[in-house]
């Protein structure tokens, strides 16, 4: 086909086939070659001289591949909102209680809320001490309750729904057969020597003797052994197994309200004392030589002759054994029925035990002293050495007899505590030793 001329000699293309070699180069691209279409494929375009191979890229070094992070699975339904609660109490004992122990610990609790006002009240009106804990959640009672008495709950608590809901209930406290009073022997503050026994005694015969002596405590500011021993249904006393440490304090408490003694009856109090233990004043003493001897922190500060009880006559013997100090009397009135006197005066006449033996002045008996027992009983002194030792002594104070026919014992009564060996005392206890 012949081409239309130019006068430079070079060929002209016609604006038609311009336009068709235009609209012929598209080029695809795919991932592995380049296609391109021309108008070859019409047979009117000439076939296009193949493309230059690409330059070759360096290869990439491969990269692990990546776990596919889990699907979050279908949306979660949305929470319901939270509940407001109401405030609940909770009472002890519990509402209705009967026979409840006036020691027993008494509170109300609340939980889902807190305790805006409470009061316990008696039969009578009257109110008990109570304290609000910190976080509002308790109350409970700060003095023990009565006998025999109902008592009432009453205030409010708040929930969580800020509503106020009242506190409600009552209960009754135990009813005694019988109420129990017991008493130390021991006076307040007093000061005493070291072989001061500490009696207890009840108004009433002790079923559970075992309750009561756990109930029963003595401390004491120098270590001392001790124990707690029965003498009778009625009289509980305790003793160190040695004498006291001249210095040390003493307190002895008694946690008997509310104390079920047996059988339904109940201490009708608690009680508790405190005493100081004097310096060490030992008087001892030997029927056969008619001497008493007195020794102060260990050292004999003092030989009296004396005149004990006639040995011949059973009633009259002075007994033998550790005698405790238990009162003294400027001047006391003797009387002895079986023996024919009565209302003798005595002075400085200083009592060692309940059976009638006394030390005191006895001048109808001067010449016998440090010579022979002519007595009935007591130990006699010249006037001038029974102030001597009524001076010196205090309650508690030992009395060491020896060289008699009889012994003290408990028929002797107070205070024969230290006639009674240490293993025979501690097998007295209610509660086993440790």
């Amino acid at each position: 086909m012949a081409l239309a001329g130019r006068s430079d000699g070079r060929q002209r293309l016609s604006p038609r086939r311009v336009l068709g070699w235009a609209l012929a180069a598209v080029v695809v691209t795919v991932p592995s070659a380049t296609v391109a279409f021309s108008p070859v494929a019409r047979g009117d375009v000439p076939q296009p001289t193949p493309a230059a191979p690409a330059p070759s890229v360096p290869s990439v070094p491969s990269v692990p591949s990546v776990p596919a992070l889990p699907s979050a699975g279908p949306a979660l339904p949305a929470l319901p909102p939270l509940p407001l609660l109401s405030a609940q109490t909770t009472t002890q004992p519990a509402n209705g209680a009967t026979a409840v122990n006036p020691t027993a610990p008494i509170s109300v609790t609340a939980t889902d809320g807190t305790l805006d006002t409470v009061a316990l009240t008696n039969s009578a009106g009257k109110q008990v001490q109570g304290r609000l804990a910190a976080d509002k959640k308790s109350w409970t009672t700060t003095e023990p309750l009565g006998y025999a008495k109902t008592y009432t709950w009453s205030g409010t608590a708040t929930g969580l729904d800020r509503q106020a809901r009242p506190i409600s209930g009552s209960f009754r406290t135990v009813e005694p057969a019988q109420l129990v009073n017991g008493a130390f022997n021991i006076a307040e503050g007093s000061t005493y020597g070291v072989a001061m026994p500490i009696a207890l005694t009840f108004t009433s015969k002790v079923t559970d003797r075992a309750a009561v002596q756990r109930a029963l405590s003595v401390t004491t500011s120098v270590p001392t052994e001790g124990s707690w021993a029965w003498l009778n249904d009625t009289t509980v006393h305790w003793r160190p197994k040695n004498y006291f440490a001249p210095g040390t304090q003493v307190n002895v408490t008694g946690k008997l309200y509310g104390l079920n003694m047996g059988q339904g009856a109940y201490g009708s109090g608690d009680i508790n004392t405190h005493f100081t233990v004097g310096r060490s004043y030992v008087l001892r003493g030997d029927t056969r030589t008619h001497r008493l001897q007195a020794f102060l922190d260990g050292a004999q500060v003092g030989d009296f002759p004396a005149s004990y009880g006639l040995d011949t006559d059973p009633g009259r013997v002075t007994h033998s054994g550790t005698h405790v100090v238990i009162q003294k009397f400027a001047t006391y009135y003797m009387s002895n029925p079986k023996y024919d006197y009565q209302n003798v005066e005595a002075k400085w006449a200083v009592r060692i035990s309940n059976n009638g033996e006394f030390l005191h002045s006895a001048p109808w008996s001067v010449r016998q002293q440090g010579k022979t027992n002519v007595s009935h009983g007591c130990v006699n002194l010249s006037p001038a050495d029974s102030r001597t030792v009524f001076d010196a002594v205090l309650p508690g104070d030992p009395v060491e007899i020896i060289g008699s026919s009889q012994q003290l014992s408990s028929s002797d009564g107070n205070y024969y505590d230290w006639a009674v060996p240490w293993d025979a005392w501690t097998a007295m206890s209610a509660l086993p030793s440790s």
